[in-house]
């Protein structure tokens, strides 16, 4: 196997992208999923922790219900 094959996702011709950003998007190119859902999160705020309390207090009361039912 040759180990200087470009991936199959990127033109052959394309510059090797960069890790590090430079802070500048083009405008062309989409942003990648984690940063839009990384820009979600933020926006969204407290709405997801309280989605996560609400979801261990109802996964926390089954068990005990359950406990309670079986004993």
């Amino acid at each position: 196997m040759n180990s200087t094959m470009a991936p199959l996702n990127s033109p052959p011709d394309s510059p090797p992208s960069s890790p590090v950003s430079n802070g500048k998007d083009t405008p062309s190119k989409p942003p990648s999923e984690i940063k839009l859902a990384m820009r979600n999160m933020v926006k969204k705020g407290g709405k997801s922790l309280q989605h996560f309390g609400l979801t261990v207090t109802a996964l926390l009361g089954a068990l005990v219900g359950l406990a309670y039912l079986t004993r």
